[in-house]
């Protein structure tokens, strides 16, 4: 079952700075998924045996310790603590990482990375978190934000989430997370998105009433389904896996998905009809986030690109000109523009237009590595005219976008 979403402390877009860190509710079943390398600590007995209780173990000193630190926020500060002047064993090991002692003994036991994606298995973000990290294990998550708040909150190590779709635009969803958690672009990836036509071994066309799919998908496949199946009524759900899931869990024989190859072997539905998109080149990019910065001394060899998010300082005509403008006086490529509104102030008093409008924040991609004294200069020559301005990420790009060198 993919993670779901926890209750939220109310969001900053709301109530204050842009540069703050929400405060998240704890996953619950973040040590049971994943834990960190324990800390050890060394601490004095009599501070935490009660001098009263004499045969009180130091086993269960350990123990009650153990648990204290797992009821202490945040996850990351909890340790283990061992009695002044004694050995490290490995039953104190095997005790502060939830092992048994021999796995702690085995020199092959290796934990396994994690990468959420937002979906469940056979969804094209699953086909993106393997193509991203083919040695990791993919970590299903209900939501977006869910995918955020795992890998925030040490359930995941990494985590892979759609940007822009090639035919739908951009995931405003994602942009919008992306500016309130503090996590880091560190790569990018594309899928090629192949629609397919499924239903229920046995079903055929004659017998759909029902297409369920994602909304983007459904509008990708919109003249398919009206030449094709015109009396059907097409049903948006949370993603195209889950509607192929659904109908196997369901048995409905009167409904189809639209969904990847992928999912029909999983859930064990026919496909019908495959590539019905209504139009080709449909790939979707997706990014890859990191609790941790990719950072490089070195000008890097490759194409790299480097997001940023800014805020203008000042209103009025120009300014957006002005902010981008650094790029374009350095050779700087920009390849993506993307506004939001600002949450916390959506609505400003223009001065030199008498009149009020909207308030936006602008997300730029531009081919470029922060080690390259360039990129550096325009980054600085913005921050004279942004009023905020955040650096998201600078990672490689994606090799299939890239341009074979010249012979």
């Amino acid at each position: 079952m993919p993670l779901q979403v926890p209750q939220l402390a109310p969001s900053p877009f709301g109530t204050g700075s842009r540069q703050q860190q929400p405060a998240t509710a704890r996953l619950t079943s973040a040590r049971r998924c994943h834990s960190r390398p324990a800390q050890i600590a060394v601490v004095d007995t009599a501070q935490v045996v009660d001098p009263d209780v004499t045969k009180t173990s130091k086993l269960d000193v350990l123990a009650k310790s153990q648990l204290d630190s797992t009821r202490a926020e945040p996850d990351m500060n909890s340790r283990v603590q061992l009695p002044r002047n004694k050995v490290l064993t490995t039953t104190m090991i095997a005790h502060a990482t939830n092992k048994d002692v021999s796995q702690v003994s085995s020199p092959h036991t290796v934990s396994l990375q994690r990468v959420a994606y937002q979906g469940v298995p056979g969804a094209y973000s699953e086909s993106a978190a393997r193509k991203a990290c083919p040695d990791a294990e993919p970590l299903p998550c209900e939501q977006f934000e869910v995918a955020f708040q795992a890998l925030s909150q040490w359930v995941a190590d990494t985590a892979v989430l759609p940007i822009e779709n090639s035919l739908g635009g951009s995931i405003h969803t994602v942009y919008d997370l992306l500016l309130r958690y503090r996590l880091h672009i560190v790569g990018e990836v594309s899928v090629e998105v192949n629609h397919c036509l499924m239903a229920l071994p046995g079903v055929t066309k004659s017998d759909i009433t029902r297409v369920q799919s994602h909304p983007q998908a459904l509008a990708q496949v919109d003249n398919y389904l009206r030449n094709s199946l015109p009396a059907a009524t097409k049903e948006a759900v949370d993603d195209t896996a889950g509607a192929a899931q659904s109908i196997a869990q369901q048995g409905w024989r009167n409904a189809a998905a639209v969904a990847s190859r992928r999912a029909a072997e999983l859930y064990g539905l026919d496909i019908l009809e495959d590539g019905i998109q209504d139009m080709e080149n449909n790939i979707t990019r997706f990014i890859l986030l990191s609790r941790d910065p990719l950072v490089t001394m070195q000008p890097a060899t490759g194409l790299w690109k480097t997001s940023i998010v800014f805020e203008p300082r000042e209103s009025g005509p120009g300014q957006l000109f002005k902010a981008i403008s650094v790029f374009a006086l350095r050779d700087l490529d920009m390849t993506k523009i993307e506004s939001r509104p600002v949450r916390d102030n959506p609505i400003v008093s223009s001065e030199a237009a008498q009149a009020k409008r909207y308030n936006y924040l602008f997300y730029i991609d531009f081919v470029g590595n922060l080690a390259d004294q360039r990129c550096q200069n325009a980054l600085r020559h913005l921050q004279e005219t942004a009023g905020f301005m955040r650096v998201l990420g600078s990672y490689p790009m994606d090799k299939e976008f890239q341009r074979p060198p010249e012979v």
